[in-house]
């Protein structure tokens, strides 16, 4: 028999519950509309509700858009639509006493210290591991939590723990007697070796998920399941700041960024004021008027010359942005594979030139390796110095900006306290035909402590830009 799901009660019951976990999706950044909702509600009209996946993969199908948010929405339903406490056997299913049991719990009620426990649980692990019964691993899961997770309180309240879960069972320990029990004498080494290595770190991966998942249920039972998600749920790709992506972040930024950086720069480009048609052509228009009389009825124009866009980017690269540099790189590659008008330069206390590195088809983790072995960007101490940056920038390269290039400056503005160059910035906005500076810094922090964003937002116009999502925004409205 499938598990049967148990919602916490909620005004107006089952609808009131699937309400409040809709607004939990939104909440943690997931796009719901109205009208997804009703499709929810009619989700719940369809599916066997006796069935946990059923109705998981059900409402996952009408609430998410795209592939990426499938972890964040997991970890939501897993602690408002959990397993049963006391799932009900089917009548006739009962063990001795007329009581339905879970399964893979009926050996493991005996006496004896944890040690034994343990020991008999990882025996069972074992086992189940080898069947590859993703339901019967839950439930092995939600029992080795009630029976080893428990610890002293955290001073958050929190009772569970996985790590202990973990460390009791070793299930790493186990990989050697799950290749033996998966692979027949004759076939070690070679693909079905490899196809057995998979097949155990996907269950592995399964377990401890399984019980991460369960630990985040009692946590959340003991101090609410709204405080639990807020910890729980990892913010979505486009919601990480620049500032603290970790490396299992870039691959998913990176998708973020390009199509952002194809859109920024057709926003960038140079527009000409003459409408969509060109300029007037003045002979074809009075060939034309001839056969009204002279009266030019139909004007003819020149075919309008596509303009490529321009733009030089402007890269703070110290280690104080070292998040936000990878992501100003990222999106500098990005605009590289899109446009062969772009000029892109580093620069911590001095600048160089980067164009070279960000060829079409480059990789960023290797363009960033070069600029910090071969770029000439430290003249001095290895600190920001924004000021004397700006200042090689224009001595060096006078005529990288001009009336049809757009400026780009990424970097958070702070100078550690050295004269911030305003004046030479100042110049170069007023030569280019548009600037814009991206800070990853919130608004409320410019202008705080050696931060001269403010006073360089008086001079190009200066934008918060600390995650996907706010550069989406500002490409939007560009």
């Amino acid at each position: 028999m499938s598990a049967p799901v148990v919602p916490s009660p909620e005004p107006g019951g089952l609808a009131g519950h699937l309400d409040g976990f809709v607004r939990a999706v939104r909440d943690a950044g997931i796009p719901v509309g109205i009208s997804q909702a009703v499709d929810a509600a009619e989700i719940l009209t369809v599916v066997d509700l006796l069935d946990r996946e059923q109705l998981r993969h059900g409402l996952a199908a009408v609430l998410l858009q795209r592939a990426a948010q499938r972890p964040t929405y997991d970890v939501l339903f897993d602690l408002w639509w959990p397993l049963s406490d006391r799932p009900v056997a089917p009548a006739g299913e009962g063990g001795e006493d007329g009581e339905g049991g879970e399964p893979g719990e009926s050996t493991l009620d005996l006496p004896g210290s944890d040690a034994d426990l343990a020991e008999l649980m990882r025996d069972q692990l074992l086992q189940l591991l080898m069947d590859g019964d993703e339901e019967a691993l839950r439930r092995f899961a939600r029992l080795a939590v009630e029976r080893l997770g428990r610890g002293q309180p955290s001073p958050s309240g929190q009772s569970f723990f996985s790590y202990r879960v973990l460390r009791a069972l070793s299930p790493d320990t186990l990989v050697s007697q799950l290749l033996a029990g998966l692979l027949a004498e004759g076939d070690r080494g070679g693909l079905a070796e490899q196809v057995a290595r998979q097949t155990v770190r996907e269950r592995l991966a399964a377990l401890r998920a399984a019980i991460e998942a369960e630990v985040r249920r009692r946590t959340a039972a003991e101090k609410g399941r709204d405080k639990v998600a807020k910890n729980a749920v990892r913010p979505l790709a486009d919601q990480v700041d620049f500032l603290r992506a970790q490396s299992s972040d870039l691959a998913e930024l990176r998708r973020a960024v390009a199509p952002l950086a194809r859109r920024l720069a057709v926003r960038l480009s140079a527009r000409r004021r003459l409408g969509r048609e060109g300029r007037l052509d003045f002979r074809k228009t009075v060939r034309a008027s001839l056969g009204t009389g002279g009266v030019p009825v139909v004007t003819h124009h020149r075919p309008r010359k596509v303009h490529k866009p321009e733009l030089v980017v402007l890269c703070d690269v110290s280690g104080s942005v070292a998040g936000f540099s990878h992501f100003t790189l990222m999106l500098t590659q990005a605009l590289r594979e899109h446009f062969t008008g772009v000029r892109a330069f580093a620069f911590v206390d001095s600048t160089d030139e980067v164009t070279r590195f960000f060829r079409p088809g480059a990789d960023v983790a290797d363009a960033v390796t070069r600029i910090g072995r071969e770029a000439d960007v430290v003249s001095f101490d290895g600190h920001s110095d924004y000021g004397n940056a700006f200042e090689v920038f224009a001595d060096r390269w006078p005529a990288a900006i001009g009336p049809k290039t757009s400026l780009l400056v990424l970097g958070d503005g702070r100078t550690n306290y050295r004269p911030p160059g305003l004046p030479v910035v100042a110049d170069m906005v007023r030569r280019s035909r548009s600037a814009h500076w991206l800070n990853p810094e919130p608004r409320r922090l410019w202008g705080s402590g050696d931060s001269a964003a403010d006073r360089y937002g008086e001079v190009i116009d200066m934008v918060e830009c600390r995650n996907a999502a706010q550069l989406a925004e500002f490409v939007t409205t560009l």
